[in-house]
């Protein structure tokens, strides 16, 4: 081999293309052999026109090169900082845990609130009550307490006993439906304090008396002259069955207002999530309901506790809380078994039916109505609290009752605004 065959570049070749196309005419020749740039030229090529006529800038590179100092101290700019997603506030111990001042309707409406949590409550209700009430009427088997395994005579001391019993297992089986799936306190389950308010206790226990307990005593003596069944007076056993009454039935009356004004009515109004019409829809269904569980044998009792349920559920809309209904339901049930008691058997069970039972339950219907009526007058008397205190945790937001900030989310703020 020459010389130029190792050492010399290939002679230069004609183009031997296609002709040219294009107004710019044929590509440029490029000698073979002649290694083009290091670094390569963009995937689309160069510029169809080559390179500017004046070629590179005649100074060249600056004389000083690099400074002498090098990189700055501090490197390259800093990271981006991430963007942080929403926080969700944490209820500070002892705080309410509500953003908004509530009514007692939509208590369960609170800062962490899931449409889920009433649902699974009920289905945890649903099973403890099962177990609790199963065990409360083993134990009493086992004891030979219960004479009438059917429970139809709730004048029978034993029987009066063991219904109360088994109802009142559900008032700490509510409050562990709050604990558990809500995560709050059991007192949001009375009233709009996170609990119960005993001051209002005496003034509404007398008004119901005043009223339904008037009403009921009177629709007990025209039933019994209606029927002119014979009044035997009180048994042998009416002292323990007046202990059973006054010790047992208020604390029954509570357990069925926890559970139907109480648990089934706000978990109704939190999923309708409006004050007025929950509280209203959740009065409708809730009386419904109350009477339907009581096994009513007529369409005329099923009425009679259906507007009882109503009235209830007005209470407690009355005045924020299940104090006022669970008076008025406690007047009523001591009521019937103390004069059903006092009375006899018979007239215990006198049932005039016809034009005097409709009358008889109308009278009663007029003492729920004034009882509620005689409420809404004295609530400036009263003066119940209508909402929930609240604390504000949500960012960005004014105080109510506390502001944002801290590493918690919430610092001591103004007090708390409790309606």
């Amino acid at each position: 081999m020459t010389a130029a065959g190792w050492g010399a570049p290939p002679p230069e070749q004609p183009y031997s293309g296609p002709p040219p196309t294009g107004r710019y005419g044929a590509p440029p020749q490029v000698p073979v052999g002649v290694p083009g740039p290091s670094w390569g030229g963009p995937p689309w090529g160069g510029p169809p026109w080559g390179g500017p006529p004046w070629g590179g800038p005649p100074w060249g590179a600056p004389p000083w090169g690099a400074p002498p100092w090098g990189a700055p101290p501090w490197g390259g700019p800093p990271p981006p900082v991430p963007t942080p997603g929403p926080v969700r506030a944490v209820t500070p111990p002892g705080a309410p845990p509500f953003d908004t001042p509530q009514p007692y309707a939509l208590l369960m409406r609170a800062r962490d609130w899931a449409w889920w949590r009433p649902l699974l409550g009920l289905l945890l209700f649903s099973v403890l009550y099962a177990v609790a009430a199963f065990v409360v009427f083993i134990v009493f088997l086992v004891t030979g307490v219960v004479p009438d395994l059917a429970l139809l005579d709730l004048t029978d001391v034993a029987v009066l006993l063991v219904t109360n019993l088994s109802l009142i297992v559900a008032i700490p089986i509510v409050w562990v439906c709050w604990l558990v799936p809500h995560g709050v306190g059991i007192g949001w389950s009375s009233s709009v304090l996170g609990r119960l308010r005993w001051r209002l206790f005496g003034p509404v226990t007398w008004r119901a008396l005043a009223t339904l307990g008037v009403a009921v005593a009177l629709g007990l003596v025209i039933a019994v002259a209606a029927t002119g069944v014979d009044v035997t007076g009180p048994g042998p056993s009416f002292g323990w069955m007046l202990l059973v009454v006054l010790t047992t039935t208020p604390l029954q009356a509570a357990a069925e207002e926890y559970v139907f004004r109480g648990y089934l009515s706000q978990t109704i109004a939190g999923w309708i999530g409006r004050p007025v019409v929950g509280a209203a829809v959740a009065g409708v269904v809730s009386a419904a309901l109350f009477s339907a569980a009581h096994a009513p044998p007529d369409f005329q009792t099923f009425l009679y506790r259906f507007a009882i349920g109503l009235a209830l559920s007005a209470a407690v809309w009355l005045t924020g809380g299940l104090e006022a209904s669970i008076a008025l339901h406690a007047v009523n049930n001591v009521v019937i078994f103390l004069l059903a008691g006092a009375l006899g058997d018979r007239a215990a069970a006198a049932e005039p039916g016809g034009v005097i039972g409709w009358a008889t339950s109308l009278l009663g219907i007029l003492g729920m109505v004034a009882f509620v009526g005689w409420l809404a007058r004295s609530r400036p008397q009263l003066r119940p609290e209508l909402l929930s205190p609240a604390v504000d945790l949500r960012p960005g937001t004014g105080p109510v009752g506390g502001r944002p900030g801290g590493p918690s989310g919430w610092v001591p703020g103004p007090p708390p605004v409790w309606g």
